[in-house]
């Protein structure tokens, strides 16, 4: 029982020692691994994390449910910024509803998603309403947390880090950090996107919305509720907007959109491959995409496969030398979304073959929140909770990796 008007809560911490809290796509990611376990924690799981909904629609990244527990002990590049005692004023990726399909399609249970549809949709909602200003179909984040990607290169312009030395990466991450809370200081949250203070339109975060819009879609026409048709057109523009602002045909690369004016940020991220994520993108796209620089052995197809940022990149950093995430290590949940996407595009052989070096990847290293993609050394936070989705990259192989 939380302090937070006697709510109940029941959810996964992302790693004891290191995340205790409850945040907003670690429970969507957990509840996928849980239906390998036992389909009825998922339930609870994200019915723990949509009791964090506001009136507005609006669901937290994180939700304190335990006030004795500060969240300023987090590591010190972390940087909190509360709405509320109980939960912060940021949000993450709303893999939400890829969790709720996933849970639908191994359970079949329509009063479930009855249940958690309508929080879930008001979400969307939200960001279609607040974060998308220009009315384009794709939403842009306001501060770099906000895409999950904390300290990826990408955003090292926008925020003024240089990466040179790796010593002063955390540092100036810090001093940015803080920047940006205290220009959104005393702002509403409608106004906060609109000052372009630091706004992205960020490639993984709209494909993992597109996605989401996709299984609403889905998950209405399959229970008998209204707006399937909206969803659909919804998802449809919003990958059409992918392709028409972020495709860079001459690259073969998704770029992010940085600032107003929507400038390609031209860094060789894993986001840069992130549409494969999406069935009815264009499969002259998702070949080049998988030819060019998924099997790119300069890039991301190293001996643990897919470094968060390229290795043909100066700001790559596999021996987590800066300190910060996002910026060269391995990660299981990016590998778990492009599996499935791979699959989806006709690669299944490359498919298995990441699977498999992602078991053997986690052989070595163990369950942490990610690897070093030369050697497989685990990093990070312990007992990271959602790297347990290579239960799901197992089970849909239904062989022997």
């Amino acid at each position: 029982m939380s302090e937070w008007d006697g709510k109940s809560f029941d959810f996964v911490c992302p790693s004891p020692t290191h995340y205790p809290f409850q945040w907003f796509w670690d429970s969507a990611f957990h509840a996928i691994a849980l239906l390998h376990v036992d389909p009825e924690l998922s339930k609870v799981e994200l019915r723990s994390l949509v009791q964090g909904a506001q009136p507005d629609g609006y669901i937290a990244h994180m939700l304190l449910w335990e006030k004795s527990r500060s969240p300023h002990w987090l590591m010190p590049e972390y940087s909190i910024r509360l709405a509320h005692p109980f939960y912060t004023a940021t949000i993450q990726p709303p893999v939400i509803a890829r969790a709720v399909e996933r849970i639908f399609d191994a359970t079949g249970d329509a009063a479930f998603v009855r249940e958690i549809f309508p929080p879930m949709v008001r979400f969307f909602e939200w960001l279609a309403r607040v974060r998308d200003q220009d009315g384009d179909g794709l939403v842009a984040i306001i501060q770099p947390d906000e895409s999950g990607l904390d300290a990826s290169p990408k955003y090292d312009e926008a925020m003024g880090i240089s990466g040179d030395p790796p010593s002063e990466t955390l540092p100036a991450l810090r001093r940015s950090m803080q920047r940006l809370f205290r220009g959104y200081e005393g702002l509403g949250v409608e106004r906060e996107p609109q000052i372009d203070l630091f706004l992205f339109e960020d490639v993984m975060m709209n494909s993992i919305y597109a996605d989401g819009l996709r299984a609403l879609a889905k998950l209405a026409r399959a229970v008998g509720l209204d707006g399937a048709d909206e969803y659909e057109r919804q998802y449809r523009r919003t990958l059409d907007a992918l392709v028409e602002k972020c495709w860079d045909a001459k690259a073969g690369a998704f770029w992010d959109l940085s600032g107003a004016r929507e400038e390609q940020v031209r860094v060789l991220t894993f986001t840069s491959l992130f549409p494969l994520i999406l069935p009815d993108l264009d499969p002259g796209i998702a070949k080049r995409l998988v030819n060019e620089h998924l099997l790119n052995e300069k890039e991301f197809w190293l001996r643990f496969p897919i470094p968060s940022v390229a290795a043909s990149e100066p700001s790559f950093d596999p021996g987590w030398l800066t300190q910060t995430t996002w910026r060269g290590p391995t990660w299981v949940n990016v590998n778990w979304y492009l599996y499935w996407g791979l699959r989806q595009h006709g690669f299944a052989d490359v498919a298995h073959e990441l699977a498999r070096r992602t078991v053997a990847m986690q052989a070595v290293g163990g369950i942490r929140e990610f690897y070093d993609p030369r050697s497989a050394v685990g990093q990070g936070a312990t007992d990271f909770g959602w790297s347990c989705l290579v239960l799901d990259m197992i089970a849909a192989e239904k062989v022997a990796l």
